[in-house]
């Protein structure tokens, strides 16, 4: 494998506002991880883009697209989904209450982000918000003999 310290590129993608949107950014990241051999962990890209645009899905009005935004950069990744609710999304950077319980299907995403990124938030964009997330390039495993 070539490695590309200095890769740098960046994606917008438009997906429907329907639950069609999650596995089509899903696959969105994780061939733009590999198509770049990108450092970044494809697996926990894959599951927090499918958490925030779910939650795009699930908590904002319809009839506007959600905008997927996919940056490699030499030292990680940075994902943003774009909606168009300018209200800030729950609990993401501050947790209120108990901890969710994690048996439960609905409450867990934003606290997936929370633990699972090197960072994340959100900031107003056009006339909603981007909710975002950074995750960090890993080291390579070296496998096979003389690993």
């Amino acid at each position: 494998m070539h490695e590309h310290p200095s890769a740098s590129a960046s994606w917008r993608f438009a997906l429907p506002h329907s639950a069609a949107a999650v596995p089509v950014a899903r696959a969105l990241v994780r061939t733009a991880l590999a198509e770049l051999e990108h450092g970044a962990d494809r697996d926990t890209a894959e599951l927090l883009t499918a958490e925030l645009v779910a939650n795009a899905v699930e908590h904002t009005p319809g009839g506007a697209p959600i905008e997927l935004v996919v940056e490699l950069l030499p030292t990680g990744c940075h994902v943003e989904v774009h909606d168009p609710d300018p209200s800030p999304p729950g609990d993401l950077t501050r947790p209120t209450g108990g901890a969710p319980d994690p048996w439960q299907e609905h409450g867990r995403g934003l606290l997936l982000i929370r633990t699972l990124s090197a960072a994340c938030g959100h900031r107003p964009a056009g006339t909603g918000k981007a909710v975002w997330f950074r995750l960090p390039v890993v080291p390579r495993q070296r496998t096979g003999p003389g690993a």
